[in-house]
């Protein structure tokens, strides 16, 4: 979520552009409105993607010591390329991510996802909590990805921890210690991708035969991993967790009247698991009447965008099919629009349609909770309970 403290470090309502320090003190200009945020997104000759990848925390030399032992380096690939070589890459990610070769994982996702409803549907019909996060979809995506492009013969736990470890270190306001401590962890994994990097098949192999050097394709393993699966499960956490406070919505699912597609494109708007991006201005400009001089950091708020009034007709309900429900910005846009969008839609669809009733007639025990950071929401739980008995077609 974006930094707590910036929540009262302006009045409400945020204006379209907003000088606001950070937790270092540095300045960054926070751009709230949908209309700008995709201006910026749109224009990646002005508005840089160089420090999209950044440490939002400046790292000790004692953390930069750990990685270098590693031989850690994150060159430009995905995210952070405004390079010659971006389109390249680029392409053959997303063929790797074909909607074709992705449909095709569809049947072996849904029965996974049924076995893993009837299991949570037997516990909690005896009465007993369900963690819907660790029992339900914080692996989903890593094992459907890991099917479409190949990844380290590691396993689930430990690239899960890698993946939450590298969104930590590089987007959360963090002291000496825990940086430490994260560059230990991340550095290790590190080491596990360049190997991988050396050797390994499917979309690596892809990379290495059109040239690309191994930093590169560690570089693109290391984007899928953090801000691919992870980004995902995340999300569909979030999603389950809002359908869960949706009666009406997860009423209309039943009935037909409501479409799973809509509702997945209205949590994609109200609760994007990425919240912010961040550009770099390459020459002095104005945006939305305030000046940008040349070298500015750009906060782009995706979320605060998907609930503007100008574009979405109700932006704080939940109403699937709205006016402007899919205008929102929750992939980005432009060049580097995430690569992956139709693969979590898939996902998210297959598990709204697998999973909504084990929402009916739950109680809620524990809500996701997100630790403070400035672009990932990393929600850690969500644990639900039902009466024993109950038909679940009450409300929540």
């Amino acid at each position: 979520m974006l930094f707590r403290s910036w929540a009262s470090a302006v009045e409400s309502p945020w204006p379209d552009v907003a000088s606001v320090a950070d937790h270092v003190g540095v300045r960054h200009l926070v751009v709230t409105r949908h209309a700008l945020v995709r201006q910026v997104l749109a224009d990646p000759a002005t508005y840089r993607p160089d420090n999209a990848l950044d440490a939002v925390t400046p790292m000790p030399v004692t953390a930069l010591r750990v990685l270098a032992g590693h031989r850690f380096r994150l060159p430009p690939t995905l995210a952070n390329n405004s390079g010659a070589s971006h389109p390249q890459i680029r392409a053959i990610v997303a063929d790797a991510l074909h909607p074709t070769r992705v449909a095709a994982q569809r049947p072996w996702l849904t029965a996974l996802v049924r076995e893993r409803v009837a299991r949570l549907t037997a516990t909690l019909d005896a009465g007993q909590p369900a963690d819907l996060y660790a029992d339900l979809a914080a692996d989903l995506p890593l094992l459907v990805l890991a099917r479409l492009v190949e990844l380290p013969d590691a396993p689930v736990g430990a690239v899960k921890e890698f993946a939450r470890a590298a969104l930590e270190l590089f987007w959360a306001p963090l002291d000496a210690d825990r940086q430490l401590a994260l560059a230990a962890e991340v550095g290790r994994f590190h080491s596990v991708l360049r190997d991988f990097a050396a050797t390994g098949g499917g979309l690596a192999a892809e990379l290495r035969a059109a040239g690309h050097p191994p930093d590169v394709v560690v570089g693109a393993l290391f984007f899928l991993l953090v801000a691919g699966q992870e980004t995902t499960s995340q999300f569909l956490t979030l999603l389950l967790h809002r359908l869960a406070c949706e009666p009406a919505v997860r009423a209309g699912l039943r009935t037909g009247e409501v479409a799973v597609a809509d509702v997945v494109e209205e949590g994609l708007r109200l609760e994007p698991p990425i919240v912010t991006w961040r550009r770099v201005a390459t020459a002095d400009g104005l945006l939305g009447g305030q000046p940008v001089p040349a070298g500015t950091s750009l906060v782009l708020w995706l979320a605060r965008a998907g609930r503007d009034p100008a574009v979405v007709e109700s932006p704080d309900e939940f109403r699937p099919g709205q006016r402007g429900s899919r205008r929102h910005l929750a992939f980005g846009a432009g060049a580097h629009r995430c690569v992956g969008d139709v693969l979590a839609r898939m996902e998210a669809a297959v598990v709204v349609a697998e999973a909504a009733p084990l929402l009916d007639g739950v109680t809620v025990v524990r809500p996701p909770w997100c630790p403070d950071n400035l672009t990932f929401r990393m929600p850690d739980a969500f644990v639900v309970r039902r009466a024993p008995g109950s038909t679940g077609l009450t409300g929540s």
